[in-house]
């Protein structure tokens, strides 16, 4: 690994960090060594247990320390300080639900605008895991999102597959990592699963129809199931401890129901896709992102983030 650089500016004083490729070194320490990547890998019983599930749950990938430094920028995304880079960010909603009863702030593209939020993106613990589930390909960046319910008001997020959302690039090789900012509970709005819904597509291999792009209609899903996918569906609660994420398949089912706690309810979120994928859309995959149809998705936007050939020089 080369010593790390300075990203570019988005304008004068303010850096455009998706303009850096590897992690700066402010969440953590860079990893410079193929024993280190190496040391990162789950043991091939908990890729199993992915690959069965559709998901893996309370694995370990940040301290209380780095929650804490992540929580801090937040401020930037609450309502409590302008970033001067907002407009580098693909979509912001302070309330994605428009209901002032159930309020859900969602954001993309904040990796451009923090340090942190930036050397998330190539967490170790995360990346390394993400590509041994996609079954050992060197994986791109997609896009990172923040989800966060307020104290006593926090809105649901609508179950749903990943994937639904993306059919804009193919083929389906893509992973998602959220990761508990703070301790999720029944009370708050914890991640739920419904295990083995990975395997549940329509149209030769294509995900279920998006209901709601708002995440308000909570129970929509259920009305396009078929009679045995409704038999199935028995969500199971991650319980994400602080620092702890779930590793999901584009296609797993997953949803949260509101925050009534007196406390907030904030996560990251990482998405991934494999090396290769193409973009199948002429039009933005991202704000301000064009490729077009048939061409490989790489680019400023969508780094390599890990390699498996890493672990091995």
């Amino acid at each position: 690994m080369t010593s790390v650089a300075a990203p570019a500016e988005f304008k004068p004083g303010v850096p455009d960090w998706s303009t850096l490729h590897q992690s700066s070194g402010g969440l953590a320490s860079p990893v410079n060594d193929a024993a280190a990547w190496k040391s990162y890998e789950w043991p091939e019983e908990r890729v199993q247990q992915f690959n069965k599930d559709g998901f893996v749950s309370n694995v370990p990938v940040l301290t209380e320390e780095q929650c804490d430094r992540l929580l801090n920028d937040y401020r930037f995304f609450m309502g409590k300080e302008n970033h001067p880079g907002m407009a580098m960010m693909y979509e912001y909603h302070s309330n994605q639900s428009a209901d002032p009863q159930n309020v859900l702030m969602h954001a993309l593209g904040h990796w451009r605008l923090t340090q942190l939020f930036h050397d998330l993106v190539f967490l170790p613990q995360v990346v390394v895991p993400v590509s041994q589930c996609m079954g050992g390909k060197a994986v791109r960046f997609w896009h990172d999102q923040l989800f966060a319910k307020p104290a006593h008001h926090g809105g649901n997020v609508a179950w749903h597959q990943d994937y639904s959302y993306w059919i804009r690039s193919r083929p389906m090789c893509h992973m998602t990592v959220h990761i508990a900012l703070e301790d999720q509970t029944e009370e708050n709005g914890t991640l739920k699963y419904i295990p083995g819904s990975h395997r549940w597509t329509r149209n030769n291999g294509e995900p279920l129809p998006v209901l709601d792009f708002n995440f308000k209609d909570m129970e929509g899903i259920k009305t396009i199931l078929t009679e045995e996918e409704r038999e199935a569906f028995k969500p199971v609660s991650a319980l994400l401890k602080k620092g702890e994420a779930s590793f999901h398949h584009a296609l797993s089912v997953h949803g949260s129901y509101g925050n009534r706690s007196p406390k907030n309810r904030r996560a990251a979120v990482l998405n991934y896709f494999a090396d290769g994928t193409y973009s199948d859309s002429d039009q933005e995959l991202l704000k301000g992102v064009t490729i077009p149809k048939g061409q490989k998705m790489e680019g400023q936007f969508f780094p390599i983030v890990f390699d498996p050939s890493w672990t091995k020089q």
